[in-house]
């Protein structure tokens, strides 16, 4: 059940626990609510907590029937881009990999905020991945790796869905890597 960011009480199937959005953020109690996957995220050093805000005009998350669309991710941390330049002559194949991870770890963040918890999700159903490419870069695949490596260890085997990954001219904020995906709520 999804509801609007206000104190409006909400079930965040993390138990039988009806937290407010406030109180479902807070490091005091977040943690003692927060679903398996939610966890799994965190215990990769992803804190749930450290979500970007929006860089433009859109919607991280749209949920339309149980299918949940998010919106492109860069590698965000702490508020700044963590990874900027083309692959491989500005930042490093393996870099890249990271940041490609960091930018699915930000999508489940978008996720989490907007339904309260992975564990609310079935699969991933398709990931998108861009890659800040120079001309002659042929391996996008393999930094694209990286978020799904990241899909699987949060969600198992349904964290393998279809997948493209694209060299690019540029991406938002001159950052390396940029991560979208489609994903299905559990009926």
């Amino acid at each position: 059940m999804r509801c609007p960011a206000n104190n409006q009480k909400r079930d965040t199937q993390m138990g039988n626990a009806h937290l407010t959005d406030s109180e479902a953020y807070k490091p005091e109690t977040r943690n003692r609510y927060m679903g398996e996957r939610d966890q799994k995220l965190a215990d990769l050093g992803y804190p749930i907590d450290d979500i970007p805000g929006p860089g433009a005009i859109y919607k991280p998350v749209v949920i339309h029937g149980n299918t949940v669309y998010v919106s492109g991710a860069v590698p965000i941390a702490g508020g700044k881009v963590t990874s900027r330049g083309k692959v491989p002559s500005q930042v490093s194949k393996e870099e890249a990999m990271e940041a490609a991870a960091l930018c699915a770890a930000n999508n489940l963040r978008f996720v989490i905020k907007e339904i309260g918890s992975l564990d609310k999700i079935d699969r991933v159903i398709r990931v998108t991945g861009y890659v800040n490419s120079d001309p002659d870069f042929t391996e996008q695949h393999l930094v694209i790796n990286g978020a799904s490596q990241l899909l699987i260890e949060v969600f198992g085997d349904e964290g393998v869905g279809a997948r493209s990954a694209l060299g690019m001219g540029q991406l938002p904020l001159g950052s390396s890597t940029e991560v979208e995906m489609i994903l299905a709520l559990k009926e």
